[in-house]
């Protein structure tokens, strides 16, 4: 590395960006120190630090939802009361990521723009509609989180660009949300499969809108937009979960690798799905009441 800048702004930041081709951005550290310090990659030879950049550490609750700045913890969003009421499946993905350390360190912006397939923020925020905001010397752009993702550590964010803020818009009355994981053991562990679902009933106690997002079984977190339209209309019960979750396993496009073969991967993706939704369901009542996710 022969190049090390720390902005105290965002307008900085971005400037720098577009001036020094090849230039990585680095929060918390804990996906590019990590991996140089294992010998995966070499750091690159210009490092933008973004710590001292204020603005990107706020959250800020508006009248159509919360806007989470990119240097915004894995901690915060775990702890937050907002965030564990009103959008579940990413309070519970955030709590899931490494050791109590790595949560305290690692952004939801590095978390995004590091991209792996296995990425507990990706599914949930794919569930919850939640939205980016891109910034470069041209100006500025939005896009859904589900554009976001290109493939294993690939974004469709320009070189240039970065990432500021995420969105989070209300979810509806009576919708409830839920992120589940097959691992190994509890802490320090990368998911072997991931499911996110997001459920609104309508007064009748019927499924009204169903998003489905899987983790670690394909190049990218993936919708499955078959399972999520044979819920649609049905009664939240276990039958019609089990059902989606077969359906789901259609589009699933797992690896095999140190911690699971593809097949077991493709088995355990029907089971994940149905107990993402069982929860998801939970909180999603007919009562339209927002349960937190420690219940």
């Amino acid at each position: 590395m022969s190049h090390y800048a720390a902005p105290r702004t965002t307008a900085e930041a971005v400037e720098l960006l577009g001036t020094r081709p090849g230039s990585r951005v680095i929060a918390g550290g804990t996906d590019l120190v990590v991996a140089a310090r294992g010998g995966k990659r070499q750091l690159p030879e210009s490092l933008i630090a973004l710590h001292r950049i204020t603005e990107l550490a706020r959250q800020q609750e508006v009248d159509s939802g919360v806007v989470l700045g990119a240097l915004t913890t894995h901690a915060w969003i775990e702890r937050s009361p907002l965030v564990r009421s009103r959008w579940s499946a990413l309070a519970e993905g955030s709590a899931l990521i490494g050791s109590p350390a790595t949560r305290a360190t690692g952004t939801i912006g590095g978390n995004l723009m590091n991209a792996s397939p296995a990425m507990d923020t990706g599914s949930p925020l794919v569930v919850l509609d939640a939205t980016v905001e891109l910034q470069s010397n041209a100006g500025s752009r939005s896009l859904h989180v589900d554009e976001l993702f290109a493939g294993p550590g690939e974004t469709t964010a320009a070189a240039d660009e970065l990432l500021c803020s995420v969105y989070l818009p209300d979810p509806p009355p009576g919708t409830g949300s839920a992120y589940v994981r097959l691992e190994h053991r509890r802490a320090m562990e990368i998911a072997i499969v991931g499911a996110a679902a997001a459920l609104t009933l309508d007064p009748d106690g019927l499924i009204g809108a169903a998003r489905i997002a899987l983790t670690s079984v394909a190049p990218r977190c993936l919708r499955v937009p078959a399972a999520e339209a044979l819920l649609l209309g049905r009664r939240p019960e276990v039958e019609v979960f089990a059902e989606a979750g077969r359906t789901a396993v259609a589009a699933v496009r797992p690896i095999s690798d140190v911690r699971a073969s593809a097949d077991y991967r493709r088995a355990m993706t029907s089971v994940v799905v149905a107990r993402a939704l069982s929860r998801t369901a939970g909180r999603a009542d007919s009562g339209l009441a927002r349960r937190p996710f420690a219940e």
